[in-house]
């Protein structure tokens, strides 16, 4: 397998890994918990480098996922005190715990390869000169093994615990009416994410980590409200955002992790703007369409409540609809416009009169809004 090939497989395993759980912070409301996460594991690697002093010891990943969730514990610690909201808890708990470890690294593990910039950027590109040797064979870049194992740990959680997980998500006092602890399958997801942040890291960075676990859930969520189809669109949508990602940092021979994160930017940006329905576009279109339907039914109810008050004769004048309305020139026009191209009114010198069909529906409103 090429090492262009390599890198690819590893940034899909590691987007898929990645918006598993990350579908399930975004339901929760605690994106920004993945970026805290992401971040203050490296304290726990670490102090679990001072305690074994071996960089490939697998203590160092158990401090970091032990961790990930003490960053959670402690920020919902200080957010329950109700002095602090969580976005403020985080930013308070993140700079502080991650500091520490800055600190801890420059000023005691000076000659030791624990490099902040990898594990905030990571390289890609890299990572298929790291080899998996088993028994004198080459097998492949150990990253493709490394990130494997998070995706095999993170389906078969999710897949296992997919019942406790969604009704924990939408409805915690039914979670614990059910049997079940929230709390445990809170602090549950929380070890997932911190297992998956610190295995992906090394190979792709902390903010790659952070724009897979998000970028592509997310992303999802504006396309569908079934958790299923959620987790497979956004496992999907990360898979292809790796790829496409790849492809564009070799054209523009720019960073890889880089890339990645700007194409899953872009691919949320244009779902959010484009996507029927719920996109921005949709919905400006929406209300609008809504805006113009409620002023045609407001135009027709007062114009039925004032033959029903007033001579027959006695008809408002279309400048009188527009000062009664505070409407502008020209959207009083295309009311009355679009009004009498449903044949509801007419003008006659001026004035604007129902039809026979105005007045009915007119009396549907009229009947709607007093029944």
């Amino acid at each position: 397998m090429s090492p262009q090939i390599e890198i690819q497989v590893i940034a899909v395993i590691v987007a898929v890994s990645c918006s598993l759980p990350g579908v399930f912070l975004v339901l929760r409301k605690m994106s920004m918990m993945s970026d805290s996460i992401t971040h203050t594991i490296l304290l726990g690697i670490v102090i679990a480098f001072f305690a074994t002093h071996d960089l490939s010891s697998p203590l160092l990943i158990a401090g970091a996922a032990l961790m990930g969730v003490f960053t959670v514990w402690m920020t919902e610690t200080l957010s329950r005190t109700r002095l602090l909201a969580e976005d403020a808890a985080i930013g308070v708990v993140f700079p502080l715990l991650f500091s520490i470890a800055i600190i801890l690294i420059t000023r005691y593990a000076g000659s030791v390869h624990l490099d902040t910039d990898s594990v905030l950027l990571g390289e890609l590109a890299f990572a298929p000169f790291d080899r998996m040797i088993v028994a004198g064979e080459d097998i492949g870049a150990k990253a493709i093994y490394t990130t494997g194992s998070l995706l095999f740990i993170n389906l078969t959680a999710i897949i296992i615990f997919f019942k406790e997980l969604k009704v924990a998500t939408f409805d915690p006092m039914l979670a614990a009416v059910l049997g079940f602890s929230p709390a445990l399958v809170h602090y549950g997801l929380m070890t997932l994410v911190s297992l998956t942040a610190v295995g992906a890291f090394q190979a792709v960075g902390s903010v790659l980590v952070v724009a897979f676990m998000i970028g592509p859930p997310v992303t999802a969520y504006l396309l569908t409200d079934d958790l299923k189809r959620m987790l497979i669109l956004s496992g999907v949508i990360g898979a292809v955002n790796g790829i496409l990602g790849y492809q564009a940092a070799a054209v523009l021979d720019a960073s890889i992790a880089g890339s990645m994160a700007v194409v899953t930017g872009f691919s949320f940006l244009a779902v959010f703007i484009f996507t029927p329905g719920r996109g921005l576009l949709g919905t400006l279109f929406r209300r609008r369409k809504q805006k113009i339907e409620f002023a045609k039914a407001t135009l027709l109810f007062h114009l039925y409540n004032h033959e029903s008050s007033e001579e027959e004769t006695a008809k408002p004048k279309v400048e009188a609809v527009q000062i009664y309305f505070h409407w502008s020139t020209d959207f009083t026009a295309k009311i009355i416009k679009a009004l009498e191209s449903d044949r509801y009114i007419e003008l006659n010198k001026g004035f604007v009169k129902l039809t026979d069909e105005g007045r009915t529906a007119g009396l549907y409103n009229y009947n709607a809004l007093f029944s």
